[in-house]
Order: structure tokens, then sequence, then C-alpha cells
């Protein structure tokens, strides 16, 4: 992280805390979440996108194309919609057609790039693409909305209101590719671009043109334009299951880098001694704001529903605490923090994502340290009893749970051949354990800790005599300089919920109105 010497912060959450599966389940959106990012750098540039080509008929199949400039350079969002049979439509990644495919493309393609574009897309996995090739994707209608908007825009009124608030987008993506997947351009081609130096920003601009084209569509097949407040509810649906679970485990810098910056951003506010008359009206206001967000989110799953309506009880308390008179004392946010940890995780989560609102020019450079250029730096150890002193002082919480017992290891993670995406099995009743994914890092480090011998030895001779310990001693080295680096949680128990970490990961991309399916896949809403 960056260095500002000349700026207060109060001491950080500790990773003991903020590194759990419950807290990161309960995770929302900030200002620093990487949507928000991108639409601020796209307000500061003044960015407006141009619809060069709209070749689609009147049922919505064709092909368009939009451009925008940003950063200083082009680039193209090729949009093609076909004709999709109902029996056809699926979310799986393994699906072989959509409605829609796009590529956002390096610059504003000519009619031979379109046409190449124009057959290759709808292929996905499937074709051939090129370093001009930034991002790929496709998306499903959400059928019930798409057919009901079109039914009211033809008869010349406006859609139901509650129906555009409770779905929440006209099309859903089953997939955002990046970085180099089935050959377009690596993240290297782009990383030092402005505006899309941060993380997944090319995908994020997809997502946002994807947006745009979806309202397009539909006003065009509905033959009117949608009321301007409606489109506002109108985002990017998305499906998400366990495929992206595993990334947070797999990429530990990255996941400490995103916490840190927002840990420090807490930080910073927190050691605001002083507020302004102006801030502590939006503080306020913005808190009612949030009562009316959760008051707005519904979901079919009744569990889930229950901590929502949960939520909205336990926020009251929140607006009842936040008068003008508390917020003028000193110190009155760190203050305000501290009351709330004897709320729920999510009335405290919902907190954090409040107080980083106000305070653009405190947090939002922070956003700058969120990458990962370099990938993880670990020091070598000097000896065995530097591994130990590392694990019990940076691993504890790895050394607590009992991986022999079977509610310590009742799962484990693989990835399935037939559905080609990484699953959870129940290792006593279900096969395929032999081919297990090394996402037990708790159980791993324990494992280096036990086979540790009690006489100091050079790391690199036990190294070679124990080489199923190379990756536990690789996490354990970064241990210190990643505090955050790891989920401080047994990821193959009974109790572990995959949903925490897919939450945690969709929150950071600037995703709402969670919405799952169970514990292991959810819908939420982009834009």
């Amino acid at each position: 992280m960056k260095d500002f010497p000349n700026i207060r912060q109060v001491p950080l959450r500790p990773p003991d805390t903020v590194m759990r599966l419950a807290r990161m389940g309960a995770m929302f959106p900030t200002r620093l979440s990487f949507l928000r990012t991108l639409t601020r750098r796209l307000g500061q540039e003044a960015a407006s996108v141009r619809r060069p080509v709209w070749q689609i008929d009147e049922h919505g199949f064709g092909h368009a194309v939009y451009t925008v400039v940003f950063g200083g350079n082009h680039y193209s969002l090729v949009a093609v919609s076909t004709d999709l049979p109902d029996e056809a439509r699926t979310d799986r990644v393994i699906a072989t057609s959509w409605d829609t495919a796009y590529v956002l493309y390096d610059g504003v393609p000519d009619s031979a790039e379109i046409a190449r574009i124009c057959k290759a897309a709808p292929k996905q996995e499937a074709a051939r693409f090129t370093e001009r090739d930034l991002v790929l994707s496709r998306a499903n209608k959400s059928v019930r909305l798409f057919a009901h908007v079109i039914e009211r825009l033809r008869a010349g009124e406006q859609p139901d209101a509650d129906l555009i608030r409770s779905t929440g987008y006209l099309m859903r993506t089953t997939a955002v590719y990046g970085n180099g997947k089935f050959g377009i351009a690596d993240r290297a081609c782009i990383a030092d671009r402005p505006g899309l130096d941060g993380p997944f920003m090319a995908e994020m601009l997809t997502v946002w043109l994807i947006r745009g084209f979806t309202h397009d569509l539909v006003e065009h097949v509905g033959g009117a334009t949608l009321d301007c407040n409606l489109k506002r509810f109108l985002g990017v649906g998305n499906s998400t299951g366990l495929g992206m679970a595993p990334f947070l485990v797999n990429h530990p810098v990255l996941l400490n880098n995103w916490m840190m910056a927002r840990e420090t951003a807490l930080a910073r506010v927190r050691a605001l001694v002083h507020l302004d008359a102006r801030t502590i009206s939006d503080i306020i206001d913005l808190a009612g704001r949030a009562a009316r967000h959760v008051s707005e989110w519904k979901v079919p799953d009744t569990a889930h529903q229950k901590r929502i309506d949960q939520l909205g009880c336990d926020w009251q308390l929140v607006l009842n605490h936040l008068t003008p008179d508390l917020l003028d004392q000193p110190n009155a946010l760190d203050s305000l923090v501290r009351w709330s940890e004897e709320l729920s995780l999510d009335v405290q989560e919902l907190l954090v994502a409040l107080l980083l609102e106000p305070f653009g020019d405190l947090v939002d450079g922070l956003t700058d340290c969120m990458t990962d250029p370099f990938g993880a730096m670990a020091l070598p150890f000097a000896d065995t009893a530097a591994v130990v002193d590392q694990i019990e002082q940076h691993c504890a919480w790895a050394l607590r749970p009992d991986y022999e017992s079977k509610a310590g290891c009742r799962q484990f993670w693989y990835v399935s051949a037939a559905k080609e995406e990484p699953r959870l099995g129940d290792r006593f009743s279900e096969p395929g354990a032999e081919l297990e994914s090394p996402l037990d890092i708790g159980r791993r480090i324990k494992a280096l800790w036990q086979d540790l011998p009690s006489v100091p030895e050079p790391a690199s001779t036990f190294l070679q005599e124990h080489p199923e310990h190379g990756l536990a001693l690789m996490r354990v080295s970064c241990a210190a300089r990643y505090p955050y680096g790891e989920i401080r949680d047994n990821l193959i128990g009974e109790n572990c919920l995959p949903i925490d970490m897919l939450r945690c990961k969709l929150a950071f991309f600037g995703a709402s109105k969670f919405d799952p399916k169970s514990d292991r896949w959810t819908r939420i809403t982009l834009c």
C-alpha cells in the first residue's frame, strides 16, 4: 500500500475480525467498488457514448456497436442479438447459445472487424479471438420482464414499477471474460491504460455498455421510450456460482489489497475529529437512502428475506441514533463504529459503506492501491524455527480447527469434469475426494506446523524432504506482508458457506440486490 504520512487514521480493524466468512458475507458495495470507480472516472471525463451502428430488426435481432472515448482511448462494444428458443436458454457455463453476445473492442472496428466479431461472438469459447478483443461476454433475457416491458411500451404505457424494481434487469450475463481467456487480449496489454488500470475495469466498462444496449433494445422493439426514473432501476443481472469462490483463495495479494484499501478508508474516516454541518446532513440523508434501499430489496428466498427484514428493523436503531447532536461531537464517527459493534454484522457492514460515502477526497485515491502488479513476494525462511514463529504469530487461526473430525473436513472442493466448474462435495457420501483442489489453506498450514521438527534445520532442507508443504510454506511466508490475504475460516468444514465468499467479491465489483438461490449461488444486479 502507498504511504500517506500526513493523513490521520485510527488503527485498522484486525484481520481476525475482518477476514471471517460471516462478515465477508455481510459486505456491501462502497465508493471503492470497481463499478463506482469506473463511473466516477467516466463522469470526471464527461465521457459520452455514441452508437455508430444499429443493425437491429423489428424483432430485436441483429447487431449494434457502441463507442466511448475513455482515458484517451476509443473502446467499442459490439453487441449481437440472436433468436434463441426458450428451450435452449440456460445460465449454465456449459451452455452453447445465448440471447446476446458481446465483445469489448480496442478501438473502433471497421466493417470487416464487425463482421468477424458478429460471427465469432455468439460462439463464445468455441470461437477464435484476437488481441483487439478485450472482453468477451454473453447474456440472456429476463424473459418475463423483457416481454412485459415491450408489451407495455407497445400499448403506449410504462411498465409496472414494482416489477421493474423487484427484478432489476432486462438481461443477466452468464460470463464476463477478460485477461486473455480464449485468445482475447492479456491483462498486460491494457494494465497501464488510463481508466483501465484498476481491477476489472475493462470488464466493468463492458457491463456498463451492455446496460445501455439492453435499454435501447427494449425501446426499439417496444417502439417507445422508457421513463428515465424506471431506467435507473434497470441494471445488468448476473448469476454467480461456485466458480467465483476459489478466486479469493487463489489470489491472496489481490484480496489483501482490496481489503486493505477498504479498511484504510474506514480508518481514515474514523480519525476525523470534527464534521461540518453539510457533512452531518449528508450522513443523515444517506442513512435514510440506505433504509429505502433495504426496504426495496425483495428476494424469493424466505430465509434471506427474513435476514433483510431484520436488517431493516435493526437499521432503524441506526437512524434513531444518528442525530445532528451526536454527529457534532468530537470523534463522532469512531464512536459510531464502536457503538455498532453490538449490532449485527449486516448493520456493521452497511454502516461501513455509509461512512465512506461522503469522504471521496479522503478515500478515493486508495483505489490506486487495489491492483496486484507484482504477484506474491514470498520471502525465504532462514530455518524451520522461523517458520514456527511466523505461523504462531500470523496464522494461529489455521491451528484452531480440528481438520481430522468429520465436521472439520466434511466438504472438499473439486472441478466438475461434466460442468467445467468448481464444485463442493461431501467427503463422506460422495466420490472424488482424491481430485480435491488445494483450497484447504488452513488445513495445509496446520499440517506444515505439525511436521516441523523440534530441532531447527534449514527451511530448504525441510522442503526437500516434505515437498507436499510447498504451498503452505509460501502462504505462511506471505502472511505478515499481506495480513488480509487469507480467509480466516475452515473452507472445508461443514459450516463453510461459499455464498459468503461470493458476496465479498461481488460487493467489491459493485453488485447490489443480492438474491441467493442457495448457499452456493446468487443472482445480483450491476450498474
